[in-house]
């Protein structure tokens, strides 16, 4: 049997299929009877069954506790994506369809995000849906207003991302709450799916919250102390989500090293603590065809989660010029860009290359940040290519019009700023950094080349894999359909793989035990009783 009779077996049987032993090799079979070689009539077919193989659907992926706990069909997340790229619709169409989505809410003002969060509880509650919540290292302030915002609306589920400690607000957020039920069972209303790259960073949501964070979250009256000594006894989060190559932030992780780590922490730390509940653990990076979703879910994945690929599909929040960008995209298309949120620090974001040369002028700002002191001592010429390639004006005007962000957002920046003019340049080069992927959001034609778009090779893959189907049409990418494809696709792949084992099997069996007709003298009881014993014979009507 050739790879294709097994693709095409595997994507149309409805009912079990039985591998086979016969005389010319292995066979596929449906619809036999199960019969005892002993009583078996002389003209009857009867081979001895390998395997009996089970129809795999895209519904039985992933841990079903999971599922359950999470109130999901499908063990899949699609996760967010800043500035709304993961809308309100795709994260409508993911509750609609039984799986998980996130609205990105990084980058949108908490006065602007009251409103999505106010919207998305109208339209898609009760069913499932979350919002993100990002780490904001330099202005904790913001990610403290926006937990306000969530605990305010109710939203129990949120994908806390990019971060590298533990905060103040994140804390806040997890144990508001936190209560006994009449079982004795500890609850934490709200749900933290935490996205991670790092072991060490794992490490801690992984772990009940630190004393220190839970000491102060007392003093100041937010939680009692019955409720800091419940705090010790659960972990920070509910799940976590081992993120390998990726886009956006990303430490360029492979999965194939990244999850067993994460996975074998996982276990460590919840057998030390001695947790009452498990921690699923996802898989992200990377998860843009069938054999990765399947790859996945072999090496221990409770779910998957998908982020790249959705950016292309109708409902992204971005513009049709985007999604047919994203289209054309290949694996090599990605680079490493530094980040705006996280400039100084020199963090990186992988954004799409092809067609901007967002990747390169990003590099090239960080280098004169590294290099120079203050915007007084760039050199002339560089002075002169920033001010005609990236900011399309003057550097004194571009400083004020930050300056005029800042005062209404973030005054004490500007203090800072006016005592170190180092500081000053930051901010500057941060502007374009922030506005680039606004540009590339709303498709402002005269920055095409500036466009910021995250994006990671597995929009490459997926791609590939589409060539050929309705998929290659930018307009005929819905997220739940391509979710389903990949789902059920994965499924296709692991029958053919369990079929090609069960192959091997047979092979080994022929060779243990060989094929033809036994008699007493040459040993037929011990070979029936290994027949019997190991693999149970059949009677097959139509073996493939």
């Amino acid at each position: 049997m050739g790879a294709s009779a097994l693709l095409e077996a595997a994507r149309t049987a409805e009912a079990p299929l039985a591998v086979v032993s016969t005389p010319k090799g292995p066979a596929l079979a449906q619809g036999g009877t199960f019969v005892d070689v002993r009583t078996a009539a002389p003209e009857q077919a009867v081979f001895p069954v390998i395997r009996i193989l089970f129809p795999l659907s895209a519904e039985q992926w992933g841990h079903p506790a999971f599922k359950q706990s999470w109130n999901l069909r499908y063990a899949y997340v699609m996760g967010s994506m800043a500035r709304g790229i993961s809308s309100i619709d795709m994260v409508r169409a993911a509750a609609e369809a039984g799986m998980m989505g996130f609205f990105g809410a990084a980058g949108i003002p908490p006065d602007e995000l009251s409103g999505w969060v106010d919207r998305a509880v109208r339209e898609i509650a009760p069913r499932p849906f979350g919002f993100n919540l990002i780490h904001s290292p330099f202005d904790p302030e913001l990610e403290s207003h926006v937990v306000d915002c969530y605990l305010r609306a109710g939203i129990d589920r949120i994908e806390a991302s990019a971060y590298m400690n533990l905060t103040p607000a994140l804390v806040r957020y997890r144990l508001s709450g936190i209560h006994v039920d009449p079982s004795g069972r500890i609850v934490c209303p709200n749900r933290v799916m935490a996205k991670v790259s790092r072991e060490e960073v794992a490490r801690k949501f992984l772990s009940p919250a630190p004393d220190k964070l839970v000491a102060s979250l007392v003093d100041s009256g937010r939680l009692t102390r019955h409720q800091a000594d419940l705090a010790r006894r659960v972990p920070m989060c509910d799940a976590l989500t081992a993120e390998a190559d990726s886009g956006g932030h990303t430490d360029n992780r492979p999965a194939i090293a990244l999850f067993p780590t994460i996975s074998s922490l996982r276990d460590r730390l919840v057998c030390r603590h001695g947790f009452d509940r498990p921690i699923f653990l996802g898989l992200a990076g990377g998860i843009g065809t069938p054999h990765a979703v399947a790859a996945a879910f072999a090496m221990g994945a409770d779910y998957v989660q998908t982020g790249s690929i959705n950016q292309s599909c109708v409902e992204a929040g971005v513009a049709p010029e985007i999604r047919k960008l994203l289209c054309e995209t290949r694996q090599a298309d990605v680079a490493m860009a530094p980040s705006a949120d996280m400039f100084e620090m020199g963090v990186n974001v992988q954004v799409l290359k092809r067609g901007t040369w967002f990747a390169q002028k990003a590099q090239k700002l960080y280098e004169c940040y590294r290099r120079y002191e203050s915007l007084e001592a760039l050199p002339e010429s560089v002075r002169q290519t920033l001010e005609k390639e990236y900011f399309h004006r003057s550097l004194e005007a571009e400083w004020e019009s930050t300056r005029t962000y800042f005062e209404a957002r973030k005054p004490d920046e500007l203090l800072r700023a006016e005592r170190d003019p180092k500081h000053r340049m930051a901010l500057v080069f941060r502007s374009y950094l922030g506005q680039s992927s606004l540009w590339a959001k709303q498709a402002v034609a005269e920055r095409r080349m500036d466009y910021q778009i995250w994006c990671g090779p597995a929009m490459g893959a997926f791609n590939a894999w589409a060539e050929g189907t309705p998929f290659e049409d930018p307009d005929n990418r819905k997220v739940v359909d391509v979710a389903l494809a990949l789902l059920r696709e994965a499924a296709v792949l692991q029958q053919v793989n369990d079929m090609q084992r069960a192959i091997q099997d047979e092979e080994r069996f022929r060779r243990t035990v060989g094929l033809g007709t036994f008699s007493k003298s040459d040993g037929s009881d011990r070979v029936r009783d290994i027949a019997e014993n190991r693999m149970p014979a059949a009677s097959m009507e139509s073996p493939q």
